[in-house]
C-alpha cells in the first residue's frame, strides 16, 4: 500500500500543466507566514477561528476567475452533498491549474469523506507540497493517515498541525481516551 501511495504522489507532483495556461496562484507568502505565526501564539479558540478564517480567505484565492468558479462551484456542490459533481470541478481545477493547493487540498477532503484515504493522503501531500504551512491539509493529514492505521505518522502530522493552531478541533484526538495517537 506504501509503495502505491507513494506511486500516485509521484505521479501526482509530476502532472504536467495540461489543459489551458493557467496562471500561477496568487502570491500570499508574506501575509500566510505573518497569519501562522500569529495564529501558533493565538491565547484563545476565537482568535485562532479568525485567523484560521483570514488563512483560508487567502487559500481560497484562485489564479484566476475560471478557476476560482470551479472551486466555488464545487464548495456549492460539496455544501450540497453532491460530492462526486463537486470532485468532477476539482479534478478540471487541479488538471487546468495543478500548481494551485487549495484544489488539490478541497479534492483530497473529498476523497476522504468518500473513503479513499490513499487517494487523499496523495492529494494532501500534493497540497503541502505547494503550501507546507497548511494547516487544514495538515490535520487532514493526520485524519488519512489514522484511517489507514498509519498512527505514528498521524501523530507526527497532528503535532505539525496543531505547532501552527493549537486550537484546532483535532487536538482531541490525542486526548480522547482509546486513541493511540
Amino acid at each position: 500500500m506504501i509503495r502505491v501511495t507513494a506511486m500516485v504522489l509521484g505521479l501526482i507532483l509530476a502532472a504536467p500543466a495540461w489543459g489551458r495556461d493557467c496562471p500561477p496562484p496568487p502570491d500570499h507568502a508574506a501575509e500566510i507566514s505573518a497569519l501562522l505565526d500569529r495564529l501558533a501564539r493565538a491565547g484563545d479558540p476565537v482568535q485562532a477561528q479568525r485567523l484560521m478564517n483570514a488563512l483560508w480567505a487567502l487559500w481560497f484565492d484562485a489564479p484566476d476567475a475560471r478557476a476560482q468558479d470551479l472551486l466555488d462551484r464545487a464548495m456549492e456542490r460539496r455544501a450540497a452533498g453532491q460530492g462526486d459533481e463537486a470532485l468532477a470541478l476539482l479534478d478540471q481545477l487541479v488538471e487546468e491549474c495543478p500548481d494551485y493547493a487549495e484544489g488539490w487540498n478541497q479534492r483530497a477532503f473529498i476523497h476522504y469523506l468518500q473513503g479513499a484515504h490513499a487517494v487523499a493522503l496523495a492529494g494532501l501531500d500534493a497540497t503541502l507540497a505547494r503550501e507546507p504551512g497548511h494547516v487544514g491539509a495538515l490535520a487532514g493529514r493526520a485524519l488519512a493517515l489514522m484511517a489507514l492505521g498509519r498512527d505514528a505518522e498521524a501523530r507526527r502530522a497532528l503535532d505539525a498541525a496543531l505547532a501552527r493552531n493549537p486550537w484546532l478541533p483535532e487536538r482531541g484526538l490525542i486526548e480522547a481516551p482509546g486513541t493511540d495517537i
